[in-house]
């Protein structure tokens, strides 16, 4: 049998580094994938960009227009990647000042090119720059917004394009108010376009055309967003980062990867919906006019090392006669995923599952409430970090009968313990039998011997929901607790490896095992109430289960030491809210706590 037991532990510890191996690959390498990102996004520049999705419309009757890749005349960028500001000064702009956003409108194509985030800054820091979401073509990271008139196929009609020098009505746009662009090609046709925002992420674009001319137009109008350069993603299959939008009334997601390979997905009749490009924070989204057909794609284009993205939703085509105007609304959502913004446009347009551009991933029936739940705390207590601690005693609350019952059962396990040695003994050689027995003892005691993994097993939806909130929300990003965790969201800074920061060494930068090696005080004290709520129970009679045991605390602590810090606080919380619930019931039960013992055997056989 001894030589059975070590096969069964080294097995155990084979397993162990195999999931440490794969839990590093899935979590752990994606952030280093990261980091390549951003040093090729800064060695490459952007190409010059012809549109993945726009095309002449079809005459009308004919359906709506089909995006492609051929779009004449829709080329925006230039070769030379330009410093942002010097992009900037290129073409004189409209001011954008509100409490939320900042930046300008390009009157040179009339785009909404330049915006950054006034309230998010890169770091923790105070002081650390806002965070820039859009950029203008040409700019590294070049990323906007644009509108505009297409012509019916066949028709000579010159609408404006990229280079159009528009007329500005104002020099500033704020919330509340308006400007007002336009545009006369000369040949009879007059564009306008009415450009309004509020105090927070949404533009409201309203295109018009006047017909002033003797000949009847067909036109069609587009709202795109385009995106020149892959940007720096974390890599997570549990994150959509790239292209997203409610299209054919479902979610539709396709990675930066995926748009490359495909280059241009159709969309040909909607009803409602919206598209965009998501990041894990920030997005920006066209949101039509909900009670009109649109059709709508999502395209790559360009070289490889530097592709660019496209979104776009078309309207369908219409004849304008000789004397008639017509004009099409749509809306821009361009800044951070918070939730109340989310959901207020949601309801206020109408737009479809507007929320769903906020990551819920597969437990969202259970990370939305948790998040309503944790809002609510956090309204009462003024910090996420203590949020989370009153949280967990809810949820412990809630769980209490299941629990209660689980370590019920567990006591009566411990009862029978001697019985069970004793059969194990008698059936060392015949494991059919010697299971056979056991669960006819089980079977007599009345003893459920999964009751204990009931608890656990409700937890994990519970614990992905959480890790969701803390990964994906903005409202837990830059969230404090105390002491050296000024960000919940991110994994605990410290590391043992370095003692703490007393010496000069980085353990994160070591190649493969970096990830594990960031080692901090809240995964430490996670493992030790891990250990401790383990040696609370008699130790397994099968040697497997007893090495699995034995390293699943140690192989945990390193697993969670990626994790978000608050993720980690709260598996701690939990642990040591358990060990003090199965106490109190043991002691009720009247049965012992094996607690003590075990600890002295452990340090005994150490």
């Amino acid at each position: 049998m001894k030589s059975d037991d070590n096969r069964n532990l080294l097995l155990a510890i084979t397993l162990s580094v195999v999931v440490m191996v794969g839990w590093n690959y899935l979590f752990g390498m994606p952030k280093l994938e990261q980091q390549r990102q951003q040093q090729v996004q800064g060695q490459t520049g952007t190409g010059q960009p012809g549109s993945a999705v726009l095309q002449p419309p079809a005459a009308p009757g004919a359906g709506a227009p089909a995006p492609s890749a051929s779009a004449p005349g829709a080329m925006i960028g230039t070769n030379a990647t330009l410093p942002r500001e010097q992009a900037l000064a290129l073409s004189p702009r409209v001011r954008i000042e509100s409490p939320s956003l900042s930046g300008s409108i390009s009157l040179i194509g009339g785009r909404i090119d330049d915006l950054s985030l006034v309230r998010y800054r890169e770091t923790v820091d105070p002081k650390s720059n806002t965070i820039v979401l859009f950029a203008p073509p040409g700019a590294k990271d070049g990323y906007f917004a644009d509108f505009g008139w297409l012509p019916a196929a066949g028709q000579n009609v010159p609408v404006p394009g990229p280079d159009t020098r528009w007329e500005a009505s104002g020099d500033t746009l704020r919330p509340g108010g308006t400007v007002t662009l336009t545009y006369d090609n000369g040949q009879g046709l007059v564009f306008t376009r009415v450009i309004t925002m509020d105090d927070r992420f949404l533009f409201t674009v309203t295109n018009s055309v006047r017909n002033s001319g003797t000949n009847p137009v067909t036109l069609s109008s587009y709202g795109r967003i385009t995106r020149q350069g892959t940007p720096p993603t974390l890599g997570f299959f549990i994150l959509h980062e790239g292209l997203i939008g409610y299209l054919d009334d479902k979610l539709q997601e396709m990675t930066f990867a995926d748009a490359v390979k495909a280059k241009t997905k159709t969309f040909a009749k909607n009803s409602g919906g919206w598209l965009g490009i998501t990041e894990k924070y920030w997005a920006s989204a066209l949101i039509p006019a909900q009670d009109r057909p649109f059709s709508a794609a999502f395209g790559a284009s360009g070289p490889a090392a530097s592709p660019t993205y496209e979104t776009a939703a078309i309207s369908e085509a219409s004849t304008l006669a000789p004397g008639a105007e017509t004009s099409t609304t749509m809306h821009l959502f361009a800044g951070a995923k918070e939730f109340a913004a989310i959901n207020t446009y949601q309801e206020t347009l109408k737009a479809k599952n507007f929320d769903l551009m906020i990551d819920w991933g597969w437990f969202y029936f259970i990370t939305k409430p948790l998040f309503h739940l944790m809002e609510w705390v956090f309204g009462l207590v003024g910090n996420f970090g203590v949020t989370i601690l009153i949280v967990t005693v809810l949820i412990k609350l809630a769980l209490f009968p299941l629990a209660n019952k689980s370590y019920e059962s567990m006591a009566r396990m411990k009862h029978v313990q001697p019985e069970m040695l004793a059969i194990r003994d008698r059936y060392a050689d015949d494991k059919t039998k010697q299971q056979q027995a056991m669960m006819e003892l089980y079977k007599k005691e009345k003893i459920n011997p999964l009751a204990g993994c009931l608890p656990v097993l409700v937890q994990i939806p519970i614990f992905f929901a959480l890790y969701k909130v803390l990964f994906v929300t903005i409202e837990m990003r830059h969230a404090p607790f105390f002491g050296w965790i000024r960000d919940l969201a991110a994994p605990d800074p410290t590391s043992i490896f370095n003692l703490f920061g007393l010496l000069p060494f980085n353990p994160g930068a070591v190649p493969v095992f970096g990830p594990f090696l960031m080692l901090g005080i809240w995964p430490l004290i996670m493992g030790i109430t891990m250990w401790v709520q383990m040696k609370m129970n008699p130790e397994p009679t099968d040697p497997i289960q007893k090495a699995v045991f034995a390293w699943m605390p140690l192989l945990f602590t390193f697993m969670l030491a990626s994790f978000p810090a608050g993720l980690v606080i709260y598996y701690a919380w939990n642990n040591t809210l358990s060990v003090l619930q199965q106490y109190a019931i043991m002691k009720k039960l009247g049965t012992k706590v094996e607690l003590w013992d075990n600890l002295k055997s452990t340090f005994k056989r150490g």
